[in-house]
């Protein structure tokens, strides 16, 4: 059943945007968190206009549920253009809300359409999002990544579908320096039938505090490059942990607004944790 949007009834909303895998301000992913003090949805159309308007990779809209419900939280993610099925930032960002509005205490439990996800908040601030790991397939190089190949502009080392909430190519690439310079043709990228393009590489050099780098190109769910992808790093996880024999490591997303994300892989689920930092409080009235 469609529900009116939150105009309909009268009120006006806060808006905040906040930056996540980050700790400070104007680096990491933003995101837009709108929590909603009704018991459902507003129609879909009026989340995705507000989505649009805020213009970034993800925003998230929340509800909370019946005490007696399996998670504390209804969530869900849209992009500009289309709605998410997993989002690692605007999850860690909504948290970060929850927490520092006194919404939330402990660990919160978000139902969301790639199932029931939860996060916690330690003393010092970070947060870790529990969920589920990638199942990774590999695909033949070149036979099935010339086209992908061909719109990094860079040779492909191995290449793996990484399913089934992401949707995602996992493109490993020469070195650390080749994913930092890439230029990618985003309209060629578009055209690949899949959420987004992951292109990652070891680190260079491990005593800089990472593990090992990646980018984030999805333009035809409407994100040309996405800053800091939570959710990509549950495909990283299980294939930089599986390379170098350590469940936990550090990832950065080497973007222009640059973002770490540390990961734990537990099985089929993977730990992602990062820090958050509210940068805008407002009011949307709509």
């Amino acid at each position: 059943m469609a529900h009116p949007p939150p105009a309909a009834y009268g009120r006006i909303m806060r808006i905040r945007i906040v930056d996540a895998f980050t700790d400070r301000p104007f680096a990491g992913n933003p995101a837009g968190v709108v929590l909603l003090d009704t018991d459902a949805f507003p129609d879909d159309l009026w989340l995705q206009q507000v989505a649009a308007e805020v213009n970034l990779a993800e925003t998230a809209f929340a509800h909370p549920l019946p005490r007696a419900a399996e998670a504390d939280w209804a969530l869900r993610w849209f992009t500009p253009v289309t709605e998410a099925p997993m989002c690692g930032h605007a999850t860690l960002a909504t948290t970060h809300v929850l927490k520092a509005t006194g919404a939330a205490t402990g660990t919160v439990r978000f139902a969301t359409l790639s199932g029931v996800l939860s996060a916690t908040a330690d003393d010092g601030g970070s947060i870790t999002l529990d969920f589920p790991t990638a199942s990774l397939t590999e695909l033949p190089v070149p036979e099935q990544t010339a086209e992908v190949g061909a719109a990094l502009g860079t040779q492909i080392v191995s290449a793996h579908h990484a399913g089934p909430f992401i949707d995602d190519l996992l493109i490993e690439v020469a070195d650390e320096k080749t994913v930092r310079a890439l230029a990618p043709d985003l309209a060629a990228l578009k055209r690949i039938s899949h959420r987004g393009i992951i292109v990652t590489a070891a680190a260079e050099d491990s005593g800089r505090g990472y593990d090992f780098v990646s980018r984030m190109f999805a333009p035809g769910v409407g994100i040309d490059e996405d800053p800091v992808t939570g959710s990509a790093h549950t495909a990283l996880a299980p294939y930089w942990s599986a390379r170098f024999g350590r469940d936990e490591l550090t990832g950065l997303q080497a973007s222009a607004r640059t973002g770490l994300v540390r990961t734990a892989l537990r099985g089929d689920r993977t730990l992602l944790t990062g820090g958050a930092v509210t940068v805008i409080d407002g009011e949307l009235l709509s």
